[in-house]
């Protein structure tokens, strides 16, 4: 089975689209999978492809033709053309009309009403797995930063954060920031009494696929609310999920999402560990896998 993902270049698309890929491996082992730039497919390409019925730069007929990005969308729509036998799938609300793909996968924050080819979903897909090696009292707090939807806000964070270290004594806790963690912020951090209680990680000094490692060991994580990405990818891996509230500059579908997360309390705003949500199993991209296996892939 190939299969090809038509990249943006964008970090987070990809881990949408390996997300689902590895979900289909394991249950196709012999996927394979492709990366292609949409650079290296122009719409005259692809248009003349649709007479030929190949593709030059495809190792061979791809069986899932997979795009995440407006501007991925109408370059799989025409794949579907030059390939008519692949399943063409979105990753996300389309800038194009549904029926023009055979499946649709939207987060339901999104609003969409499902049906046998428009699959929701608990948020984004993502590559991560439960390995099951959660160590008690293992605490990871990921930062954030500012975003169209949120406004970083130094004082309300770093009460959290001292919360998180006094309600829990026993615990070690692990902190990490992001590119959109102001760069201020850790020195502010460091000048705190409770910061010697912290094991301190600046996103600069982290490989590759750390936090994910950091995830699989953490019994909790704590996530400030412009993250949600991270908000599943821990759920994902199978943590207890606490929500650290910041700024919103408005209501929309990512503070709808985090809100919808609060109400049916698989995360909290407490900053207590015993006062977490119980982790709950979450394989959304297994579950979209094995639904569009079954229909015939």
């Amino acid at each position: 089975m190939h299969i090809v993902y038509v990249s943006d270049g964008k970090a987070g698309h990809r881990s949408q689209a390996l997300g689902l890929f590895q979900a289909v491996q394991r249950q196709q082992h012999n996927a394979d999978f492709q990366e292609v730039s949409i650079e290296k497919l122009s719409l005259l390409q692809l248009i003349k492809a649709i007479l030929t019925k190949s593709l030059p730069v495809f190792s061979s007929y791809p069986d899932m033709i997979i795009g995440v990005g407006s501007h991925t969308h109408f370059r799989v729509w025409l794949l579907g053309k030059v390939f008519p036998k692949a399943k063409t799938i979105i990753l996300m609300k389309p800038s194009l009309p549904f029926s023009w793909f055979n499946y649709v996968v939207v987060p339901e924050h999104d609003g969409i009403t499902a049906s046998d080819h428009i699959l929701i979903t608990q948020g984004a897909l993502n590559p991560i797995l439960n390995e099951h090696l959660h160590q008690p009292n293992l605490i990871l707090i990921a930062l954030g930063g500012s975003s169209k939807h949120h406004q970083w806000n130094a004082d309300k964070v770093l009460a959290s954060i001292a919360q998180i270290v006094e309600q829990n004594p026993l615990a070690d806790i692990i902190l990490t920031t992001s590119r959109r963690t102001p760069f201020e912020f850790l020195d502010q951090l460091r000048q705190q009494s409770f910061a010697r209680y912290l094991q301190i990680f600046p996103v600069e000094q982290t490989p590759q696929g750390w936090i994910f490692e950091q995830m699989q060991q953490a019994q909790a994580v704590w996530v400030t609310e412009d993250s949600v990405s991270m908000v599943y990818e821990a759920l994902t891996a199978g943590c207890q999920v606490g929500i650290i509230l910041i700024d919103r500059l408005k209501q929309d579908r990512i503070t709808h999402s985090i809100d919808l997360l609060l109400r049916q309390e698989i995360v909290s705003t407490v900053n207590k560990l015993e006062q977490l949500p119980q982790p709950r199993a979450f394989k959304e991209a297994e579950r979209i896998a094995i639904e569009i296996i079954k229909d015939g892939l």
